[in-house]
């Protein structure tokens, strides 16, 4: 167990977005906002750790109101305090066009491009064109027959009918096919993701941490999805969400379980922990 004074090792924090940080209506409680900022007056380093885009992390830091790390992408981009670039890692490129041909075969699926400070998407959808209507990102349509294929952070696939079991093919196809150049994960039980092999938020929060003279030991991180794995492992203290899916239970049976984001679980948690 960590008694209250092993919390005294922590100086840098981690959160995931959606599922996590922010409630279900995926925007930011006043609770979180406020609990942020005294976290930030304390003199602690916030990082926000999500597979969303660095644009968009960028319009919910400043609603926020502190100085942040954005790890956005899963870990393919980690922009400082400043938005100053200070890691990248792309899909190589010629893997782009090769794993979107795997999935394009079928017409319900969505497919996304995550290119520099673009989003692609393969078709219009309603839903998403307003999906982060606070910090007024959104898409362009792109054609799945000829792909960009530079400066891919990452491409993911969602199901309109958020059926999970049925993406779960498609993440077999594609490890068999391009595992060993690719991370695959599930951010959502509803979104599968790609990004380069080396690419995971607990590989970029090492980055934040080394660039500060800190150590993975000196973070503590909040998390639900698969694409949380690697930083709930890999730092201080990694916390799962008791929403989580099963599957992030049972690759992670030893982390700490918090409550719900419904709950502003991981705000409670922080102050009464670390303010």
């Amino acid at each position: 167990m960590t008694t209250a004074n092993q919390y005294s090792q922590f100086q840098i924090v981690a959160s995931d977005l959606d599922g996590t940080l922010l409630a279900p209506n995926h925007k930011l409680s006043d609770f979180t906002k406020q609990t942020l900022k005294q976290l930030h007056e304390k003199g602690l380093t916030f990082v926000f750790a999500t597979g969303r885009h660095h644009v968009d992390v960028a319009g919910i830091r400043e609603q926020v109101g502190i100085p942040a790390y954005m790890v956005t992408s899963n870990g393919a981009r980690v922009h400082d305090q400043n938005d100053k670039l200070m890691y990248s890692k792309n899909v190589p490129e010629h893997l782009v066009q090769p794993v979107i041909d795997v999935i394009k075969q079928d017409p319900d699926i969505m497919i996304h491009l995550y290119q520099n400070d673009e989003w692609l998407l393969n078709k219009e959808d309603k839903v998403l064109k307003n999906f982060h209507d606070e910090s007024g990102f959104t898409y362009t349509v792109f054609d799945v027959d000829n792909a960009p294929v530079d400066g891919i952070a990452k491409i993911f696939f969602t199901h309109p009918e958020h059926d999970h079991d049925y993406l779960v093919q498609f993440e077999d196809k594609l490890n068999e096919l391009f595992g060993e150049e690719t991370n695959i994960a599930f951010s959502t039980p509803w979104c599968l993701e790609v990004m380069a092999a080396e690419v995971s938020k607990g590989e970029a929060l090492n980055v934040v941490a080394q660039s500060i003279d800190l150590q993975l030991d000196n973070c503590i991180a909040f998390g639900d999805g698969m694409n949380d794995v690697e930083m709930l492992s890999m730092a201080g203290l990694g916390l799962v969400m008791g929403t989580s899916h099963h599957k992030v239970m049972k690759a992670l049976p030893d982390n700490p379980v918090i409550g719900s984001n419904a709950d502003d679980a991981v705000a409670h948690y922080l102050k009464e922990h670390l303010i």
